[in-house]
């Protein structure tokens, strides 16, 4: 029924089935209120770029209140106006939730997923508690309000029908997906370019000149982690993303500056092998690996035509090996 996260049993946690009557329905109601909460924060968040499913966040965060009102009166009705301060985190094997900015960071599809999984857990939850009730009006309550949540992931639906009608839908995932373009796929496609085509040539130019591994490796490295460092800073610093609209200039830095490292790593690690034909031989197929990625990156995520991106990626990146080596041999 619950999930079981590597705490819930430690010590002065309850476990679900010594609460009371009373303390179920506040916890119940705790429950109801924290999850209208984090409905009302998606809403919030999604205002800007996704109206629609916004919209549809703050019908459910409505719902949530009208069962916590519900709830309350129950309590009210058997055991006073005085409700027991009882929550999740109080309970060893009930429901988690994750905290909202680590959902909300994820993007649309994981909010949708993670309401979802909300609904759900709630339904367990009642129809558990609703087992536990002794009393004919509290039992009835608790299993009308599992089959209400049972029934979210349809009225979810209608709502989504109502909200996101005709293009509404299309348009939340188009914003979506340039959203994931703009803060992700750019800045990482062009800090993947950078580190695999920049380092090329003082790679295979301090192979060629040493023919020692080790040295190769040692350049390499520096080439890629120096790289990267001044690709996320780079891109972090110099757009904020307000005017822009191209997201946190933290994960734009990331992005970039993570795939910059990589796309230098990608040649310089072969030069791990002591031999060095064979670590040099390893190296060459994995810059042509790695420019046909970026191709591919380009025309799946960019647009680019699959001529015009290997002509810029793959003639650029040859010409620029073939000059780190030629200066290497020389």
């Amino acid at each position: 029924m619950f999930s079981f996260p590597p705490s819930s049993f430690a010590p002065g946690r309850r476990r679900f089935a010594d609460l009371s009557e009373r303390e179920i329905l506040a916890l119940a109601i705790s429950a109801e209120e924290d999850d209208g909460r984090i409905y009302a924060s998606y809403a919030e968040r999604l205002e800007a770029d996704y109206p629609a499913t916004a919209a549809i966040f703050r019908e459910m965060a409505k719902e949530e209140d009208g069962h916590r009102r519900a709830l309350i009166a129950e309590h009210e009705r058997r055991f006073g106006p005085t409700i027991p301060l009882i929550r999740r985190e109080h309970v060893a094997d009930y429901v988690t939730r994750h905290p909202v900015w680590m959902v909300e960071n994820l993007g649309l599809e994981r909010i949708r997923a993670e309401a979802e999984r909300m609904e759900k857990d709630a339904a367990r939850f009642y129809e558990m508690a609703a087992q536990r009730a002794g009393d004919a009006g509290t039992r009835r309550l608790l299993g009308d309000l599992a089959a209400a949540e049972r029934q979210h992931e349809h009225r979810a639906e209608a709502l989504a029908e109502e909200n996101l009608a005709g293009e509404g839908r299309a348009e939340e995932d188009r914003t979506a997906r340039r959203r994931l373009i703009l803060t992700w796929v750019q800045p990482g496609l062009a800090g993947l370019m950078d580190g695999s085509v920049s380092t090329l040539a003082p790679i295979f130019a301090t192979a060629f000149a040493t023919k020692d591994p080790h040295t190769t490796l040692l350049v390499g490295l520096a080439a890629a982690v120096g790289a990267g460092i001044s690709m996320g800073f780079t891109e972090a610093a110099h757009d904020d993303g307000k005017l822009s609209g191209r997201g946190s200039p933290i994960k734009r830095g990331l992005a970039s500056g993570i795939m910059t490292a990589v796309g230098g790593l990608g040649h310089a690690l072969p030069y791990l092998i002591p031999d060095f034909w064979t670590a040099t031989t390893i190296a060459f197929a994995v810059v042509f690996l790695e420019l046909w990625a970026i191709v591919w990156i380009q025309h799946r995520f960019m647009e680019t035509p699959v001529v015009r991106a290997a002509i810029q990626v793959v003639v650029g990146g040859a010409l620029v090996l073939a000059a780190g080596t030629l200066i290497g041999g020389g």
